[in-house]
């Protein structure tokens, strides 16, 4: 069962997908329709799932599930990886490999692998106050609180 993101409760699980490029306006308008037609189709051992979804910044891909009916399992899980893959191939993007940094450069998202990002910060080109996004949030809770923060206030502090 596909409900609006904004529906689902803060305990909802939630999955940060970042491109490593932003996806055009028409891009969105295709891919909108392939998530909610994979969230509709989405279940666990035969069970609906209700779930929810939101592009930010057009360049995340953020899912959220509510656990409170039903749990995520493996099959469940790799499901929406299969699909998220199938996205990577469709469009020519990488939206799976955790070892890339985003972070804001004023308003403007910026992207760059995790060795650059590193070199930028012994460079001094980013400050501890640099807002990055933290792709590691579990929950919805997490997503709305912790997810675009200062370096200094994410895992991305190991790099200062």
């Amino acid at each position: 069962m596909v409900v609006e993101f904004n529906q689902l409760p803060d305990s909802s699980r939630v999955w940060v997908f970042q491109s490593n490029r932003g996806f055009s306006e028409s891009e969105l308008e295709e891919i909108k329709p392939m998530i909610e037609a994979f969230l509709k189709s989405w279940t666990v051992h035969g069970q609906a799932l209700k779930a929810g979804f939101e592009i930010r910044y057009n360049r995340f891909i953020i899912l959220g599930l509510d656990e409170s009916q039903a749990n995520a399992s493996g099959c469940s899980i790799d499901a929406s990886v299969h699909f998220i893959q199938s996205l990577e191939k469709e469009y020519n993007v990488d939206l799976l490999d955790k070892m890339n940094v985003s972070f804001k450069n004023g308003e403007y998202v910026a992207f760059k692998p995790l060795l650059d990002f590193k070199k930028m910060v012994k460079q001094k080109a980013v400050s501890p106050q640099t807002i990055v996004f933290n792709n590691l949030v579990n929950t919805k809770a997490e997503y709305k609180e912790f997810w675009e923060v200062p370096m200094t206030e994410s895992w991305h502090s190991r790099l200062l």
